[in-house]
């Protein structure tokens, strides 16, 4: 089954591949490695999921807002590689970032909203190394942001 037919199965709506807001790009290839941008918590009607977790939100919110992260980097892996799933090798890492309050220790629970995603539409190819960091703060105030890193066929 091809990747596009797994997002159809698991009836996903991936989201419109924004441009990067400052002086960077959204994705970058070097040789057969594609590096995904942060992707930043954002709902599925555009609004930001913002707040720190452990205090705004709860860990199933911060999971969920993860999630969304995820998704985002499917659809800019998919803008970067000309709407071709099919070329991508395998996910090999995950970074996710989680705005969470000094007394949080959840953090590795709220990326799997991100690490599942990728592992449910990838198989295999989205087991992933991965590094769950809390912050203090996050761009705009929102919840988590994931970058990613992907091997090319």
């Amino acid at each position: 089954m091809s990747y596009d037919d797994k997002i159809k199965e698991l009836n996903i709506i991936l989201p419109e591949a924004k441009p990067p807001v400052g002086n960077y790009v959204a994705t970058k290839i070097s040789g057969k490695l594609l590096y995904v941008s942060g992707q930043i918590s954002i709902d599925q009607n555009g609004k930001l999921i913002k707040g720190k977790i452990g205090k705004d939100l709860d860990t199933e919110a911060g999971y969920n807002a993860a999630k969304r992260c995820a998704l985002s980097i499917i659809s800019q892996v998919k803008k970067a590689c000309d709407n071709d799933l099919s070329r991508v090798k395998s996910c090999v890492k995950l970074t996710g970032f989680v705005n969470s309050t000094d007394e949080y220790i959840d953090q590795p629970k709220v990326l799997n909203g991100a690490s599942d995603l990728i592992a449910s539409i990838f198989g295999n190819a989205g087991m992933h190394a991965r590094a769950a960091v809390s912050t203090n703060s996050l761009p705009l105030g929102v919840s988590v942001e994931v970058d990613a890193i992907f091997e090319l066929n």
